[in-house]
């Protein structure tokens, strides 16, 4: 299956940890596609940020069970990819 590059870098995650390692180490997650792969995924990030990629972690994270209305229910699963960036490079995600 052909992913779009639009397609595969869903959303950026933002969290104090992640924020911690964009000033650290220049580490920025993303929520991506569950079919992406570690390659379309850096060709992605390097294309619509215009950034040299180092590395891409990924990680498949399980939904939760929730209750609502009384009834238990679980979030979907998603797919995290946690990618760092040449030194001195960095993303602007708070637009």
């Amino acid at each position: 299956m052909q992913l779009h590059i639009y397609d595969i870098i869903q959303q950026p995650v933002i969290t104090e940890k992640i924020a911690k390692g964009q000033d650290v180490s220049g580490k920025y997650a993303f929520q991506v596609h569950p079919d992406a792969n570690k390659k379309q995924i850096k060709a992605a990030v390097e294309k619509v940020f215009n950034v040299h990629v180092v590395r891409v972690n990924t990680i498949n994270v399980s939904g939760k069970w929730r209750r609502v209305r009384y009834q238990p229910g679980k979030t979907a699963n998603w797919k995290k990819a946690i990618v760092t960036l040449k030194k001195n490079e960095k993303i602007d995600i708070t637009k």
